[in-house]
C-alpha cells in the first residue's frame, strides 16, 4: 500500500469513520529538461522584469493580485499565510447526491480512503450505504493548505474520494455556442441505427492493460538507442490515411465504411504483446516497452 498522505476521519451526523489518504494516480509524463547545448547545463527559471529585461533581486518580489487594468493589490505573505484555511484532521460530509448529478468536468484528482485503527465496520457501513442508496457524500476537506470540495464514493470494497472543482473554477459549455446542427440534429433513423450497431460491434471489456502511452514509448526508445549507441535515430513518420484529395462524405457512407473496417478488424490476428526493455534514467531501472 503507498504511504499515506493525510490521516484523519470522516464526519457525518454523529459518525466518525477513522481513515488514510493514499493517492490513487501517479505521473508517468516524461520530464524533459531545457539544457544549454553547449555545456549541457540546466536552464532554470531567472527573476527577470518582463518589461526591463533585467535580473531582479528576490527581495524585491511581492505576490499582487490585480485589481483593475494595470493597477495591483499588493499581499504580503504574512497575510497569505493568516488567509489560509487552518489544517483539520477531518472530511466534513454535508450532503448526499445522486451520483449522476455530477456533471463530469468538475471532477479533479481521485484518491483512496483506508480505514484506520479499528474503524473498518463503519467504513464498511458507510460503502454499503452509498452503494445501495446509489448516493455519492459531498465534503470538505483541507489538503496541502488549500480547501478542497471533495465527493465519497464505493469503488469495489474500497472508498474513494474524488477532489472537485469549486463551481467558479469550470466554464460553461454554453461558451461553446452548439448551432441547431448540433442542438436539434435533424438524423436519419438509418443513420442512427448504423451508429448504434458500430458501437455494439466496437464494445467490450474494459482492459486497462491493454492501453499505453505510444508518445512515451516512442520516446523512451529512442533515449534507449541513444544510450547504447551513442547517437541520434530518426523516427519513421508515420503514413498519412488521407490521398491527395480528401473527399467530403456524407454520414451514412462514413458509418458504413466504419463498420465495413471494423469487421474486417475483427478477423485480423491478435497483436503479440511488445516485449519489455529495461532504461536506465536517474540511476534507477525502469521497464518501458519496446
Amino acid at each position: 500500500m503507498p504511504r499515506a498522505i493525510w490521516k484523519g476521519a470522516i464526519s457525518f451526523g454523529l459518525v466518525h469513520v477513522p481513515v488514510s489518504l493514499h493517492t490513487a494516480v501517479k505521473d508517468e509524463r516524461i520530464d524533459f529538461d531545457w539544457l544549454d547545448k553547449r555545456s549541457m547545463d540546466r536552464v532554470g527559471y531567472k527573476r527577470v522584469n518582463k518589461v526591463t529585461g533585467k535580473d531582479i533581486d528576490k527581495d524585491d518580489v511581492v505576490k499582487g493580485v490585480e485589481y483593475e487594468k494595470g493597477r495591483y493589490v499588493v499581499i504580503s505573505e504574512a497575510e497569505i499565510r493568516k488567509a489560509r484555511p487552518k489544517a483539520t484532521q477531518t472530511i466534513d460530509i454535508f450532503s448526499f447526491v445522486k451520483a449522476t448529478d455530477i456533471p463530469l468536468q468538475h471532477f479533479d484528482t481521485p484518491y483512496y480512503l483506508s480505514p484506520d485503527k479499528r474503524g473498518g465496520k463503519v467504513y464498511a457501513l458507510l460503502r454499503e450505504t452509498l452503494q445501495d442508496t446509489g448516493k455519492v457524500a459531498l465534503a470538505t476537506l483541507v489538503l496541502h493548505t488549500r480547501q478542497h470540495l471533495a465527493l465519497l464514493r464505493p469503488l469495489g470494497d474500497a472508498l474513494v474520494l474524488i477532489t472537485l472543482r469549486w463551481p467558479d473554477e469550470v466554464r460553461s459549455f454554453d461558451t461553446l455556442e452548439l448551432d441547431a446542427s448540433v442542438a436539434a440534429p435533424k438524423l436519419q433513423k438509418q443513420e442512427l441505427a448504423m451508429a448504434k450497431r458500430l458501437v455494439e460491434d466496437m464494445s467490450g471489456p474494459w482492459s486497462p492493460d491493454d492501453y499505453h502511452d505510444a508518445f512515451r514509448d516512442t520516446i523512451m526508445q529512442l533515449v534507449e538507442e541513444k544510450a547504447r549507441k551513442g547517437k541520434l535515430s530518426a523516427v519513421k513518420k508515420a503514413k498519412s490515411s488521407t490521398g491527395k484529395g480528401a473527399h467530403i462524405l456524407d454520414l451514412t457512407e462514413m458509418l458504413k465504411r466504419s463498420l465495413a473496417g471494423n469487421t474486417a478488424a475483427k478477423k485480423l490476428p491478435a497483436k503479440k504483446t511488445p516485449a519489455r526493455a529495461v532504461v536506465k534514467k536517474s540511476g534507477k531501472r525502469t521497464h518501458k516497452a519496446s
